[in-house]
């Protein structure tokens, strides 16, 4: 497919089977700030604030449009952003593609280009724009519905009031309170000031292009990526650790807010960016490495499970109350709103006859609206009752309370499901939520790596959290055994007897499915970007048939398998536990570069795999019916000439693929499934795809001029 090149004011039609389409904004200089946004339009203008979607707001209501941050290209720099034009009211005509700047103009930046891409990854149409000068804000392009088709327009219009400017021309009511302003970095240690990266909170996001392995069967082909976790409202007063204002909207009083994340927002949307996090004093006084610093929960001392629960209770409670931005991050889980929060231990209730005390209560305050919720904690190999949990909804019905929030160290199959099953008429007036202690201390780890605290004791104390909920002593463990039918479900793959309808299958199907997400959100909470677990959409909407899925695959191939998408990275990372080879397969797909011959296009690949492990299998796809080759990396580092079909074809993409050994035990360290499965992961991330930069295509070029219009005569010019 040729890629058009369009000039300023020229338009193009996208064709009828493009109804997904990715949005770059793109420069040459990486040391700049580009922040690219997008506006939902109806007549000109936004229907409402929620209709901006920029870095303090990611994600449309409707999820139709996302912004999905800043990549490196091999030219400079990317913003992007993804539309989902099927998803898309009726009522929005047009969806404008702008770009701002904090600092300098875009006339002073070289290589600023805009493209469009269908959601296999292919450009449609360039527009490069060289008629920037002064402005601090632009709009590159609107994509717009003419006629029940979609048509793009190259606009080049720009403002010199920056982003304010801008959304407040397209009707944005935008909130920017000159005295609030960041921490000062200086504060904080070397290296310690990080870009604050955003993320989402919807649940399905657009279908990807890769994945690296075949739906599963009676599945629909497409795909789609499971955001696992809610994302707080970004600018409120809350976020940055300030009271909430009293004339603060409140929040909806209705069944629906007590089961879904709130997302109402301030008068306003904030478009000032918080640039700094405040990171932890590092302690660089020690006389010896064996001194350990103090520790603000301490984790000597523990004694049964009774005294380890409290404590860890009290230490999260205690850092919530202290930490805004942190309470905030975690009570987004369970749909209370943005406010001031406090929390208490050990509230007693009368129910019937009996005392019942759960281990805290949280109560968040917005406006003139208190959001309540019981909170019940497990830590160790704790489990949920379900009596237990549905007298404390009985409790916060008879008091007129929100929600019940569960924590403990079992991961939910899915965001929003629950691992206990309770009735259903308990849940009519009083929501229910779990949490994960993983989900915790992901949290944790988000806001004060890469969310940002503003304020260097709080960044302390959350610091003194992790390092607390990181010790075994906690109680507060991640996902780590596979369960009592692991083993037997091992062997039984090892010697060719599972079936589906072996009632020990589901079991390990399951944990399976939590180990997945818990993956998900280790690699989120070291990358600071949302990894996403890409799954046909029938599986991401249905519990059921997910787990039926994986008890399918399991019982059939003795594998079990998922798809991670890393935003800006070059392909997906394809899992596969492979209990019949003992071993764990990580891969990733890797479309080819679209120009040059089969030694070239190889050739780019093997440049930027010059440190990746010799070992490594590289797999090329040609087009057709060319037979694919593959060799080991060391072997192709000596002579490239053996990955080349003999057959003339198109190389279209490849495949890189990793074996290492599968751990055997259901839970621990040492011989291990789970540690296994996690680190070759993370391993193969790190040598092989992280380096990956993905193939941009070159700027399309002017012909040579066969002549100057000095070289014409009169009589040409006349003509």
């Amino acid at each position: 497919m040729t890629t058009q090149a369009l000039t300023r004011g020229e338009n193009t039609s996208l064709t009828s089977t493009v109804d997904r389409v990715r949005v770059v904004v793109g420069w040459s200089d990486d040391s700049i700030d580009v922040d690219a946004s997008a506006l939902l339009l109806s007549g000109g203008k936004v229907r409402g604030d929620d209709d901006f979607v920029f870095y303090n707001q990611p994600v449309s209501t409707d999820g139709a449009v996302q912004h999905l941050g800043r990549t490196a290209s091999e030219t400079g720099a990317e913003e992007c952003l993804s539309l989902d034009l099927e998803d898309l009211g009726e009522d929005v005509d047009a969806v404008a593609i702008t770009a701002s700047l904090a600092e300098g103009t875009f006339g002073e930046l070289d290589g600023l280009r805009l493209v469009v891409l269908d959601e296999t990854g292919t450009p449609l149409l360039t527009y490069d724009i060289g008629e920037a000068t002064t402005e601090t804000a632009f709009v590159f392009g609107e994509i717009y519905r003419r006629a029940g088709s979609w048509k793009v327009r190259a606009v080049g219009q720009g403002w010199d009031s920056g982003l304010a400017g801008l959304a407040t021309d397209f009707g944005v009511s935008v909130h920017d309170d000159p005295t609030e302003t960041t921490a000062e970095a200086a504060v904080a240690p070397p290296g310690a000031v990080v870009p604050m990266l955003p993320t989402s909170d919807s649940l399905l996001t657009e279908p990807v292009r890769e994945v690296g392995a075949a739906p599963g069967p009676g599945t629909p082909d497409e795909l789609v990526e499971v955001l696992e976790l809610p994302i707080p409202e970004s600018g409120t007063p809350e976020a940055l650790g300030a009271p909430s204002p009293d004339n603060a909207q409140e929040p909806r009083d209705t069944p629906a807010s007590r089961t879904a994340a709130t997302t109402g927002r301030r008068d306003g949307v904030r478009t000032k960016k918080q640039r700094t996090v405040v990171a932890a004093p590092v302690p660089r006084l020690a006389g010896a490495e064996t001194w350990v610093p103090a520790r603000l929960f301490s984790i000597y001392g523990v004694g049964g499970s009774d005294e380890q629960e409290k404590r860890a209770t009290s230490a999260l409670l205690s850092t919530m109350m202290g930490v805004r931005p942190f309470a905030r991050a975690v009570s987004a889980h369970f749909g209370a709103p943005a406010g001031t929060v406090e929390t208490y231990l050990e509230v007693p209730f009368t129910h019937g006859e009996h005392r019942v005390i759960p281990d805290g209560v949280i109560r968040i305050a917005r406006g003139t609206k208190t959001w309540t919720g019981i909170l019940e904690v497990k830590t160790g190999t704790g489990q949920l009752r379900k009596e237990q949990v549905e007298q404390y909804l009985d409790v916060a019905r008879a008091e007129g309370y929100d929600a019940v929030v569960t924590l403990s160290n079992e991961i939910a199959p899915g965001m929003g499901e629950h691992p206990v099953a309770v009735s259903a008429n308990k849940l009519k007036s009083v929501a229910l939520f779990h949490l994960s202690w993983a989900e915790v201390l992901h949290e944790a780890r988000m806001v004060l790596t890469h969310r940002g605290v503003g304020d260097a004791m709080q960044a302390w104390v959350l610091h003194e959290l992790i390092r607390y909920l990181e010790h075994p002593r906690s109680g507060a463990t991640g996902f780590d055994d596979m369960g009592s039918s692991w083993v037997a479900v091992r062997e039984a793959v090892a010697a060719g007897t599972l079936r589906a309808g072996d009632r020990k299958v589901p079991t390990v199907a399951n944990s399976w499915i939590r180990l997945v997400r818990q993956l998900c959100l280790r690699l989120t909470a070291e990358l600071g970007v949302p990894v996403t677990h890409v799954m046909p959409r029938k599986l991401a909407t249905d519990a059921t048939e997910r787990a039926q899925a994986a008890v399918e695959q399991l019982a059939a191939l003795g594998t079990m398998a998922a798809t991670l998408k890393v935003p800006g990275a070059a392909g997906a990372l394809t899992v596969v536990a492979d209990l019949r080879t003992s071993k764990v397969r990580v891969s990733a797909s890797i479309p080819a570069p679209q120009e040059g011959g089969a030694q070239r296009r190889i050739s780019w690949l093997l440049r930027q795999l010059k440190d990746a492990p010799d070992e490594i299998l590289v797999d090329v796809h040609y087009a057709g019916q060319a037979e694919d080759t593959c060799e080991r990396l060391g072997d192709v580092r000596e002579s490239p000439s053996t990955l080349v079909s003999e057959r003339t074809a198109d190389v279209v993409s490849f495949e890189l693929t990793a074996f290492t050994p599968l751990g055997t035990k259901r839970s621990g360290l040492k011989g291990a499934f789970i540690p296994s499965v996690i680190g070759a992961t993370e391993a193969f991330y790190a040598a092989v795809l992280q380096p990956l930069r993905a193939w941009v295509p070159p700027a399309p070029k002017l012909a040579e001029p066969t002549s100057s219009p000095d070289d014409l005569g009169e009589s040409d010019l006349d003509a």
